[in-house]
């Protein structure tokens, strides 16, 4: 594993150290988090703004893309896949 320094204003600092005391771990953990969550919530805007295909998305964040479905349901994300492209899909997987 990497270290890495950073230089953090006052307020982030306050916020490292309340959110290490509300969830009961240290702060280089909950660091390591927030920057996982942040990842994903990128990845998911860029998603939600037609930036990212479904498999991209599910490739950035390391799932499957039934996972990433799920992850993008859990978030109230709503699918770029209208109706007609859904039943295209679902005729061409019938062919198969």
């Amino acid at each position: 594993m990497a270290v890495v320094s950073l230089r953090l204003k006052d307020r982030e600092l306050k916020r490292l150290n309340e959110l290490s005391k509300m969830v009961h771990k240290d702060k280089s953990t909950v660091a390591r988090e927030l920057l996982d969550h942040g990842w994903e919530f990128l990845m998911i805007k860029l998603y939600r703004e037609g930036k990212l295909s479904l498999s991209s998305l599910a490739s950035k964040l390391e799932l499957s893309v039934t996972e990433t479905i799920d992850l993008l349901s859990e978030f109230g994300v709503e699918s770029p896949i209208d109706y007609d492209d859904y039943l295209k899909g679902f005729e061409v997987f019938k062919k198969k």
